[in-house]
């Protein structure tokens, strides 16, 4: 029987999905890639496989989890099976580099940023920006890595100190700041290559933007209860014309369900900076909207197994 295969590496980002499915009778069947053996002589099952690899798998002791989900793709793609989120999709969700460049080239305005590797580089690009500055993993997930630096003196310290954070691939980025007018970032999910809802998300507290309730657990935000300030909140009708630039993004780049986080400068200048393929939904933010991102995504990937049916 044909069945819908989701490709993943973290049990508790899938509990929501797994709900879903059991509300829609949907056939599935879990594939957890943290290791394992492919055998390439032989052919995959016929189905719907829904690629949920992340960028942070490496925090999780999954270290050549992203590498093995990259061979099962690529096995996939040979045999024509329906793949979501494909081996583009995953490319892009492993290098931030591999995203600007693809967003520059659809018009979409990113931070300035200089890929660098090694101690000593990662100071000279940093003095190639006026006032504050941050520097990230270029393979990471839910911000980490991320941190602030006001001048060459702090980001020197910081380097050549004991709390440096060694990328796992190595590249390290230095970004522009971009000082918005509010703590608040923007979150635009996108289901099926179409636009679904936006999310706004405090950033206050830091850089840790994970909207997943696995993710809060200690947090201001409790996902078990109501919270006096939640950390995300689904805004109603929000539009913005980027939204075309954003799908012609996806479509190219074979990423069909991903978050794309944006912030707005103080001029109004829109900056996209990161993109999700394996994104999350917070449940309290989706209660109070009557929206659930989990549910369409069981709703979409059912009916492309009807079509293979």
């Amino acid at each position: 029987m044909k069945k819908i295969y989701v490709i993943h590496e973290n049990d508790e980002w899938v509990v929501p999905l797994r709900i879903e499915f059991e509300k829609l009778n949907l056939p599935y069947e879990e594939w957890f890639l943290n290791k394992g053996t492919l055998e390439l002589s032989q052919a995959p099952p016929e189905g719907v496989f829904y690629n949920r690899m992340s960028a942070s798998s490496h925090t999780r002791d999954h270290r050549y989890a992203a590498e093995f989900t990259g061979a099962v793709l690529s096995w996939l793609e040979a045999h024509g099976r329906r793949v979501v989120n494909n081996s583009s999709a995953l490319k892009l969700e492993v290098s931030k580099v591999a995203q600007y460049v693809s967003l520059n080239t659809f018009g979409i305005r990113t931070p300035k940023t200089i890929a660098a590797v090694g101690k000593e580089e990662i100071i000279k690009a940093a003095k190639e920006f006026q006032g504050d500055f941050i520097t990230k993993h270029n393979r990471a997930g839910k911000g980490l890595g991320v941190q602030k630096f006001a001048n060459i003196e702090a980001l020197e310290k910081y380097v050549y100190g004991s709390d440096f954070e060694e990328p796992v691939d190595g590249i390290t980025l230095i970004q522009q700041y971009i000082d918005s007018p509010s703590p608040f970032i923007v979150r635009n999910e996108f289901i099926g290559g179409k636009y679904y809802y936006s999310v706004q998300v405090n950033t206050s507290e830091g850089f840790q933007l994970c909207p997943a309730d696995a993710c809060q657990i200690g947090d201001a935000f409790c996902p078990v209860g109501e919270s006096v300030t939640s950390k995300f909140t689904v805004l109603e009708n929000f539009e913005n014309p980027i939204f075309e630039k954003y799908q012609k993004f996806l479509a190219a780049n074979g990423i069909e369900i991903a978050g794309i986080e944006m912030i707005t400068d103080k001029e109004g200048q829109i900056y996209t900076y990161d993109i999700n393929t394996n994104t999350n939904y917070n449940s309290e933010a989706e209660r109070k909207a009557g929206v659930s991102g989990m549910g369409a995504i069981a709703k979409f990937l059912g009916e492309e197994l009807g079509k293979l049916q």
